[in-house]
């Protein structure tokens, strides 16, 4: 990250922790193969109302069902999003999509994906 809030493809961050996809308040599910996720939250918490972050995951697919409504843009990587209609829409480096919070999608990530994020939630979980 170069500056406050800054990201750029060329200047990916390496200390990113691990998230998870099990645990008990996990609503990931997988169905290929073994994603592994990574991320940092450069505003907020995770339990805040609104978050800024940066999010990595490797090849594989997972349905979830969002926790906030939620702007994000591709830096690197290829990935589809599948929606509860059917929808498949697919994104690489420089392409924006919005998510809704309680919307149940699955995300089959075709390159590691690393993608900004700036999460919206009006409960704050």
């Amino acid at each position: 990250m170069t500056g406050r809030f800054a990201y750029r493809p060329g200047d990916l961050p390496e200390d990113l922790e691990r998230w998870p996809f099990t645990g008990e308040a996990s609503n990931y599910q997988i169905v290929r193969g073994n994603p592994q996720a990574y991320g940092r939250i450069d505003m907020g918490t995770s339990a805040s109302q609104h978050r800024l972050g940066i999010w990595k995951c490797t090849a594989g697919a997972f349905e979830c069902t969002e926790r906030g409504d939620e702007l994000q843009t591709i830096l690197q990587g290829r990935m589809r999003l599948i929606r509860q209609d059917g929808t498949v829409q697919e994104f690489g480096p420089g392409d924006s999509f919005f998510t809704y919070k309680g919307e149940r999608v699955t995300w089959d990530i075709i390159e590691d994906v690393t993608k900004v994020f700036f999460t919206h939630d009006s409960d704050g979980n």
